[in-house]
């Protein structure tokens, strides 16, 4: 079999606050959603499209999430995407697609005194 890619990139605002938990083993893990827009001319009128992106950050990549971002923040994101699937209540299989983040780039403008890093890069240990 030939090589295949899995690779996606994004850049995007931070939809919610980040959900933060701590697995078993210790290691923490961040799920957040980021949108990305897209702006078509329709007619004489523009139309923005939001796009909604689950992702998903371990070890020290959901840390720095965990401590820097939040709802509004600007990331640029760069990862593989993975789906996972699971029976409802009703024995319905949903499945979901998300983003295993393998490196994080907060982009929004650092505030004078403000607790947070300047952009740069985090690449992640998963």
């Amino acid at each position: 079999m030939g090589k295949s890619v899995n690779s996606v990139t994004v850049i995007g605002n931070v939809g919610n606050p980040p959900e933060v938990k701590t697995l078993q083993s210790g290691a923490l893990v961040v799920n957040l959603s980021v949108c990305t827009n897209e702006r078509k001319k329709v007619g004489d009128k523009y139309e923005d499209h939001a796009e909604w992106h689950s992702v998903v950050a371990f070890g020290k990549l959901a840390e720095v999430v965990r401590d820097y971002a939040h709802k509004g923040s600007k990331l640029y994101v760069c990862g593989r995407l993975r789906t996972s699937s699971w029976e409802d209540d009703h024995q319905i299989t949903r499945y979901r697609t998300s983003i295993v983040a393998q490196d994080i780039v907060l982009l929004d403008h650092r505030d004078k005194g403000a607790d947070q890093p300047p952009a740069e890069s985090y690449e992640g240990a998963f």
